[in-house]
């Protein structure tokens, strides 16, 4: 049995997709993960991956002075990335992209080890751009992101299975909900956000009588003030029943977020990350599903209690929404992808 590489990290954004493909991946080959002791490790291990360590260079954007060093820290970082493939026998390697992935990507190249990289956004980051030339194919969530590659191939977006199998009921109870009102499942991506937690916080008065709000912070915002209908929690590792439960969502708009809610065909307001950490990446994925009629969006910068009030009311009331949602057949990408990488390894042929 062949070994597969799995790499890419950074954010949980980064990791989880990968996770989403084990189950697929694990029928045909002997998987390792090669990543940072950061949030990749963490989940690579809890799902019973054998993990490998490496230091990574990430580029700090908005500050020359942090980056001068940083071609002499990603050359000392390939160097780590190609003691680890070869030390766990790696016969492809498949990245999500990110800062870690780019040290790998560069090490299988030198070891003539196949590659392949995925995309999830519309409009690809600069650890992908980078990591393409050197891949036998760069595969996408968007149809129209595979055209920007001479390797590109849509796929769709990896989506874990495991969200599908949430029950409501048993969701509801888990929660101490009754049922008896809308449920609003609010968080902001694997850290939280303070601006979200911020702008629902005062919103709360506002929107309690109408519905019940599950709230998961973040790790590092605390755990806010329990009340009744409204439950803040720091961290849910059970993303299916927190889904199970909701009616509606409010989220950032990073594209495994966007993707889960319209598999799930949930309505969702997005508020995308819009500062100078972020490529505009989230307003870009938030925008193209908006202009489709299948979210709404309200822009960070607009993002105060009242207009987030009137934000939300707007997407409960907006039944053609939840229409569009319904008659929509969307499936994610998990057997493409899987089948593009058991053809790069030379365990099928083209999918």
């Amino acid at each position: 049995m062949q070994t597969l590489i799995l790499t890419g990290g950074g954010s949980a954004g980064h990791v989880v997709p990968n996770l989403a493909l084990v189950p697929a991946l694990r029928a045909h080959f002997r998987l390792a993960y090669v990543g940072t002791n950061g949030i990749e490790k963490k989940l690579a291990e809890r799902a019973g991956i054998p993990f490998y360590t490496i230091p990574a260079a990430k580029l700090v954007r908005g500050s020359l002075a942090a980056n001068l060093s940083l071609p002499f820290r990603l050359r000392a970082s390939a160097r780590a990335a190609k003691e680890a493939l070869l030390e766990a026998g790696a016969d492809v390697v498949f990245s999500k992209g990110g800062y870690v992935a780019l040290p790998v990507a560069l090490a299988a190249r030198s070891l003539g080890i196949p590659a392949l990289t995925h995309e999830s956004d519309l409009t690809p980051g600069l650890a992908n751009r980078l990591i393409a030339r050197r891949c036998a194919a760069v595969l996408t969530s968007f149809p129209e992101t595979a055209k920007r590659f001479k390797n590109g191939a849509f796929t769709g977006p990896p989506v874990r299975a495991e969200l599908f199998a949430g029950s409501r009921a048993q969701a509801l109870h888990k929660y101490g909900l009754t049922g008896a009102k809308p449920v609003l499942l609010a968080f902001g991506g694997g850290s939280g956000s303070r601006t979200l937690n911020r702008a629902l916080k005062g919103a709360l008065p506002a929107l309690l009588p109408h519905c019940d709000v599950l709230h998961i912070r973040g790790e590092g915002e605390g755990e806010g003030a329990p009340r009744a209908g409204y439950v803040p929690m720091p961290y849910e590792p059970d993303m299916a029943t927190a889904y199970a439960c909701a009616d509606f969502v409010l989220a950032r708009a990073g594209s495994n977020t966007v993707f889960e809610a319209l598999a799930l065909k949930k309505p969702a307001l997005f508020v995308p990350l819009e500062n100078r950490r972020s490529r505009g990446d989230q307003a870009q994925n938030a925008a193209y599903f908006e202009e489709r009629g299948l979210c709404r969006v309200l822009r960070e910068r607009d993002l105060t209690p009242a207009r987030l009030c009137e934000s939300l009311r707007a997407l409960a009331a907006d039944a053609a929404l939840r229409q569009r949602l319904e008659k929509t057949d969307f499936t994610g990408g998990n057997e493409a992808i899987a089948a593009h990488i058991a053809r790069i390894a030379g365990l099928a042929a083209n999918p």
